[in-house]
């Protein structure tokens, strides 16, 4: 009798997706000039560093057979993401071009979300390798 087991990624993928959706409403809030501004610049800076945190703890993926590659590819990309969210970490405490880095951080948001969609197809697949398949 084959067992099912829960995919190892999905407390993380839900940590990952819990950050996300802070940001995207973060970053949604209205920019106004002045101490708004500055209010919505910390918020967002807050958010990016708990998605950033979600990303880092993020675990590795399957080590055995095909599923290997993929696992690897999704830590680079992993890593690429963290890379742009360093990246705009200070930018977004600093910049005067606030709707630039917004829709950057947007575009982010995205980028993720695809990622944690590769994590969840990644844990899939490997929890039906594991069963031996749709046989």
């Amino acid at each position: 009798m084959a067992t099912t087991r829960t995919p190892p990624t999905s407390g993380m993928t839900t940590r990952l997706t819990i950050a996300l959706q802070g940001l995207d409403l973060a970053l949604d809030a209205p920019r106004q000039r002045g101490v708004p501004l500055g209010n919505w610049r910390w918020v967002v800076r807050q958010r990016m560093a708990a998605l950033r945190d979600a990303l880092a703890g993020e675990a590795a993926g399957p080590d055995d057979g095909w599923l290997a590659a993929r696992g690897g590819t999704a830590f680079r990309e992993r890593n690429v993401l963290l890379g742009r969210l360093n990246r705009l970490g200070s930018v977004v405490l600093e910049t005067d071009s606030v709707e630039e880095v917004r829709v950057e951080l947007k575009r982010l948001v995205v980028d993720v979300h695809h990622h944690v969609q590769r994590l969840n197809d990644l844990a899939y697949d490997d929890v039906e390798l594991e069963l031996g398949g749709s046989e």
